[in-house]
């Protein structure tokens, strides 16, 4: 270690001196906390400084996308969907712009809903939005734990834990859909309706409901239809905490073919 110098008291009385960068010449260096330590080049620091925070910016951007990559893939929005927002939704009709302002608001409003557990029932004929619309809801609200599944898929998961060499077991996955934030299930209806799908879904509506979770339903058929397949209790819970949006128009599927052909 090198000897103190003897002048040291002096040293420290000092608050700024003169230096010499390389790169920008001459600088005043101020003492730093009465110590041996002195400022660097102003503009050196200026320069490191702003490098360091545009990595930090860049660090941030990197693990905010990662975690919104992580997110998107827990939510099993299909990837057809992904990216689809309420931005780019085309609503030229009073009914398409009635139903793209109640899925918007539900979803600027979803801590409030959620208090509640108020839902949504998307209904009308396949090719009109209801998917489009339900995956712009998934993601504005990404933040909470959220997760679309089709009606099928989630019956075959509580069927699945039936098998001896099962996993989980079937409370474990109920639970799992009870406590989510968000839940969309989509193509209720094309199921057979068995007594036995029937009492799945009732299952899992009837815990959500109990648990005051928010559930957003997906479905090809009207009001009749929709009771006849969910089953009467199961209807009676929907229809206390959700609002019917109907998708009363044409698909777009067939447009959208001939703009792809052009």
């Amino acid at each position: 270690m090198d000897p103190l110098p003897e002048n040291l008291g002096n040293l420290l009385d000092l608050t700024e001196r003169e230096g010499v960068c390389p790169d920008h010449g001459p600088f005043i260096s101020r003492n730093l906390f009465r110590s041996r330590i002195w400022s660097k080049c102003p503009t050196c620091a200026d320069a490191f400084a702003a490098e360091r925070a545009i990595g930090d910016e860049a660090r941030a951007a990197r693990e905010a996308e990662q975690k919104h990559t992580a997110m998107i893939s827990s939510s099993c929005i299909p990837a057809r969907f992904i990216g689809r927002t309420f931005e780019s939704f085309a609503a030229s009709t009073d009914a398409q712009r009635h139903a793209l302002t109640t899925v918007r608001h539900f979803a600027d409003e979803f801590a409030q809903h959620s208090r509640r557990g108020a839902g949504l029932i998307l209904s009308g004929m396949p090719g009109t939005g209801k998917s489009h619309l339900a995956a712009a809801l998934l993601q504005a609200v990404m933040t909470k734990d959220v997760r679309y599944v089709t009606c099928m898929d989630l019956i075959r998961a509580v069927r699945d834990t039936w098998r001896r060499d099962s996993e989980r077991s079937e409370t474990q996955v109920l639970r799992y859909l009870e406590r989510l934030d968000l839940l969309v299930i989509d193509e209720v209806g094309v199921q057979y309706g068995t007594d036995g799908e029937q009492t799945i879904l009732f299952d899992v509506l009837d815990r959500r409901y109990r648990e005051i979770r928010p559930t957003v339903i997906l479905t090809n058929q009207d009001k009749e239809e929709l009771k006849k397949f969910v089953g009467e209790r199961a209807y009676d819970r929907l229809t206390e905490t959700c609002r019917w949006v109907p998708f009363d128009w044409a698909s777009y599927r067939p447009q959208a073919r001939r703009e792809a052909a052009a």
